[in-house]
């Protein structure tokens, strides 16, 4: 079937794109890539993907462009799904013999009420979906695809068996070049990473047991399963000789550094190939690690610091103390690796005072930037399940991470600490970081580099008053 890859219009700056970790409006406008939805995309031949959020796409717009193909997968997330479920709608009535797919976390782990929701939706796809989709596309009878939940002729709700975890990383196609061919790479723009870059994933699954973390609870799995040293950096290489304005590589992996010696054999191999590169990191990674990685070409990391408040990491089962965290950060300073860390507000065990110290914490290791997020209790993480056993939710349980205008809302309320305070705390937690004269100096010093750092900054830094003007409100 002629299959066209989806992300769906949606809040005007939302970044719900099938990249995206937590689904909500930015602090300042960022896209990542759409990776989950460009890997099936390279094992259907003359398939299209289509981000119409980040290409800024119209409802009509993308109509038109749907409405050209046999089957459309559409992916979508907890706070995007009641916009999507009304864009295949809308497809359906235009093209009544449209096939309409959903993946991604939320359907993943509640199949049978995504299903309901709507006639629009024929199927949804469970689990790992990329061979799913694959063989939808090539007209497999639905009843005999594993890892399938879909509305059968007589209207009845049919489950398949699940699909087996894919262990040979190496068996999926590159990405990049889907992104080559059907992306706009400009558009893909994130504040602490060089423009224009590229994200990709050498592995999934995560071996952490994070309470709050989606992917890992709803469709990775907690195995590291990885590509081979060798496919990794063959699609690097296939970046620079083919991508050349591509400034730098973020490889996205829930925590690339899980595996240390893979990670510094990936690192020299990045270094021979001349590229910059960044990853995601927990902050215990050793000094003679993160030395090595430095001298092969690594930027940036970004690090889930979470709290400062060593409880609440244990209660979320983090796997990290803050004595290691901050021993950590005075290595990557040492080193002269910058750091991009995210904290989040309303974790387990949250308090005002709790509040207060990790706004201190996160003064003390001072990363270059920081992006705060509210406690967000996506269904399928067993954050969702203890919030819904102690009545942290609101009393009818609907799940509300983002406003209509698509900004994150404190969905988790505790006795001693109101969703209207945590909410708040947020923009004080970014003006206490920010405002402070030696942050504002080291920005006006990397401003001061070049004139392309300049510009970026200061319109980053119009986007984030704008935050948090509107946050205020």
């Amino acid at each position: 079937m002629k299959t066209l890859f989806l992300q769906a219009p949606s809040y005007d700056g939302f970044d719900g794109g099938a990249g995206s970790r937590y689904q909500a409006k930015r602090e300042v406008r960022s896209f990542w890539y759409p990776t989950w939805l460009a890997q099936p995309a390279a094992l259907v031949p003359d398939s299209r993907v289509l981000d119409a959020t980040a290409d800024g796409l119209s409802v009509e717009a993308a109509l038109d462009v749907a409405t050209q193909y046999d089957l459309v997968v559409i992916h979508t997330s907890t706070p995007s799904f009641p916009t999507d479920a009304l864009f295949a709608e809308d497809l359906k009535k235009r093209k009544p013999s449209l096939l309409v797919g959903l993946v991604g976390a939320k359907v993943a782990v509640d199949p049978h009420n995504s299903l309901i929701a709507t006639e629009a939706i024929d199927f949804v796809c469970r689990e790992e979906f990329d061979f799913t989709c694959k063989e939808i596309a090539e007209g497999k009878p639905f009843a005999q695809i594993l890892g399938l939940s879909y509305r059968a002729p007589d209207g009845s709700i049919e489950h398949n068996e699940a699909r087996p975890i894919l262990e040979n990383m190496d068996e999926l196609p590159f990405v990049a070049p889907i992104y080559k061919r059907d992306l706009t790479i400009k558009n893909y723009f994130n504040g602490y990473l060089k423009h224009p870059y590229v994200s990709l994933y050498t592995g999934r699954g995560c071996r952490s047991k994070c309470t709050f973390c989606l992917w890992p609870q709803t469709v990775g799995g907690h195995r590291y399963r990885v590509r081979s040293v060798e496919n990794v950096l063959e699609e690097v290489k296939w970046i620079r000789d083919n991508m050349p304005e591509v400034k730098e590589i973020m490889f996205d992996d829930d925590t690339f550094t899980d595996f240390k010696p893979r990670a510094e054999e990936i690192a020299r191999g990045m270094g021979k190939l001349g590229v910059t590169w960044s990853c995601n990191a927990k902050a215990n990674v050793p000094y003679s690690t993160l030395k090595i990685m430095r001298e092969n070409g690594l930027r940036l990391l970004l690090v889930g610091y979470e709290s400062g408040d060593d409880q609440i990491l244990l209660n979320v089962k983090k796997g990290l103390r803050t004595d290691i965290a901050r021993r950590f950060a005075q290595d990557c300073r040492t080193l002269g690796i910058k750091v991009h860390g995210t904290f989040i507000l309303g974790l387990p065990g949250e308090t005002p005072e709790t509040i207060q110290k990790t706004i201190e914490y996160a003064k003390e290791i001072n990363p270059l930037t920081i992006q705060v997020s509210l406690a967000a209790p996506y269904p399928g993480t067993r954050l969702y399940d203890q919030a819904v056993e102690n009545g942290w939710l609101a009393e009818n349980k609907v799940i509300n991470l983002v406003s209509k205008e698509g900004v994150q809302l404190a969905a988790i309320g505790y006795p001693h600490l109101s969703r209207d305070e945590m909410y708040h705390q947020l923009e004080n937690f970014y003006k206490r970081f920010y405002f402070r004269p030696s942050k504002i100096w080291e920005i006006l010093r990397e401003m001061l580099t070049s004139w392309d750092m300049m510009k970026r900054r200061l319109r980053e830094g119009v986007e984030f008053f704008r935050f948090l003007r509107a946050h205020e409100a």
